[in-house]
């Protein structure tokens, strides 16, 4: 069994607010809360179950509006103790849900229908703070004194910051390639950074053997051992999603798709906001999106197939250049029960699509939502998405961590300084 105990630590003494087990996705098979990832039944995923039966609808809204402007006001419906806001944690989320008229007009969506979700404004300007300070409330916990992860690059920057802030040790991994602006936002923090030789896949490889080694002991490795409370994080975007639009649910939904977790947990915040009552209940659409370089869930989805084959990734989207996405049947699942799609776009559309995101709403993508961007617009293209209805789409990350991507933008002219050279050069 996927298993590291730290401190002989099981659900008895540990709070974790409302969550009241680890429960396998696949048999449902229970186990107690701990750094546990994989079922010892079947080897399928573990997630967290809850006990919300005490909560009524009202008053828990008017706990949830009451509470502070990050992920925290929505910690009855988390794995974290009650006074989590009072711990030091990089604090996360309440970021811009962005109406997008000038972005609508172009792409040929009704006014007042499209928005961006834009979660460059966390506090190390991507999506990853979300989970990571959740994962980080687990490592209290469970005793753990070192914060770790395999990255793609966004997820080490916010594991460092947040360790920094809670005073653990950090020592995180990346593919050796990765871009220099995500490399050096990694580093600043002063935790260990270590490229290996290979891709992403390979490195979270690498992690898996070294929680199973001695020298792995104490270590916190937030998207393996801490999976289960990680992922949670990503409900909070479902959360916000809903109570920006007035406590009401999108009609659709477009979500970038790298291991494919993001996706399938803002399905699940979704759907615990519809049981708990706080959104009425109708129908929904959830579509995904890859980079053609690194496309196995779309060209499943594509197929028709209900199994993900691997794929080495090509492409300028490395924040979602995961060959073998561990959610990737699980994304295929949500997006045909809900009457989605997943969709992708090759890396002249994703360039296209940042540079149009940037023009029509001043919303500078990281290389992701680019990837969700040109989907949309391939997707309305193509007749998948309605227009005429609400669609959300998901900016993951500041184009500030992808320059390369556009370097090909600079200056329109240089000029003398002088009114004459600013006419010759047609800028009147």
């Amino acid at each position: 069994m996927a298993v590291q105990t730290v401190a002989n630590t099981t659900d008895s003494t540990v709070d974790l607010g409302p969550a009241a087990a680890l429960s396998c996705r696949e048999c449902g098979h229970r186990v107690p809360l701990g750094p546990v990832f994989a079922c010892e039944e079947c080897f399928g995923p573990l997630e967290i179950a809850y006990d919300f039966s005490a909560y009524d609808t009202e008053e828990l809204r008017k706990r949830i509006e009451a509470g502070p402007a990050n992920i925290w006001r929505y910690a009855p419906l988390l794995p974290v103790p009650a006074d989590v806001a009072d711990k030091p944690n990089i604090n996360p989320g309440w970021t811009q849900l962005v109406k997008a008229d000038n972005l609508a007009r172009e792409l040929g969506v009704d006014a007042g229908k499209l928005f961006i979700k834009d979660d460059s404004g966390n506090p190390t300007h991507s999506f990853k703070d979300r989970v990571v300070a959740q994962a980080i409330e687990a490592a209290r916990a469970f005793g753990f004194t070192t914060l770790s992860c395999s990255s793609t690059g966004n997820l080490a920057g916010a594991v460092g910051a947040a360790a920094a802030r809670a005073g653990f040790r950090s020592c995180v991994f990346i593919p050796h390639d990765l871009e220099q602006g995500k490399v050096v936002m990694a580093a600043v923090y002063g935790g260990e950074l270590v490229g290996i030789e290979g891709n992403y896949d390979d490195v979270n490889r690498f992690c898996s053997e070294l929680i199973g080694d001695p020298a792995g002991e104490g270590w916190g490795f937030v998207n393996v051992n801490l999976r289960p409370y990680y992922a949670e994080g990503s409900k909070t975007l479902a959360y916000e999603i809903c109570e920006q639009l007035g406590w009401r649910l999108p009609d659709q939904l477009v979500v970038p798709i790298a291991s494919g977790s993001q996706l399938t947990k803002i399905d699940k915040g979704l759907q615990e906001l519809i049981k708990l009552g706080l959104v009425e209940d109708k129908p929904y659409k959830i579509f995904g999106a890859q980079a053609l370089g690194c496309s196995p869930v779309s060209t499943a989805f594509k197929a028709g197939h209900d199994v993900v084959r691997p794929q080495k990734p090509d492409t300028i989207a490395k924040s979602l250049a995961i060959g073998n996405p561990a959610d990737g049947p699980y994304v295929l699942d949500i997006a045909r029960r809900t009457g989605g799609a997943v969709e992708d776009v090759n890396d002249e559309q994703v360039v296209e699509a940042i540079k149009l995101l940037a023009r029509t709403e001043g919303v500078f993508a990281e290389t992701a939502g680019g990837v969700t961007v040109g989907v949309t617009k391939k997707l309305l293209e193509n007749g998948l998405l309605d227009p005429s209805k609400s669609i959300v789409v998901l900016n993951t990350g500041d184009g500030l961590k992808t320059l390369d991507a556009v370097a090909g933008t600079g200056l329109t002219a240089t000029i003398r300084p002088s009114l004459e050279s600013f006419r010759d050069a047609g800028l009147v």
